[in-house]
């Protein structure tokens, strides 16, 4: 496991993830292509990222 990957959204927006945006029970499984997921989405600097990932 990478420990970071992107996720792409409904609308084809691409979000970066790190292992740390991923809920606690998601950190030791991490997250497989295609997997349905919900996350929010905190803006910085370096550019939007999910955050809060969870399964659903």
């Amino acid at each position: 496991m990478k420990g970071f990957g992107f996720i792409t959204s409904d609308d084809g927006d691409d979000y970066f993830v790190h292992v740390s945006g991923l809920r606690e029970h998601l950190k030791d499984r991490g997250l497989r292509v295609g997997q349905q997921v919900s996350f929010d989405v905190d803006f910085d600097i370096k550019g939007d990222r999910a955050v809060n990932v969870r399964i659903g």
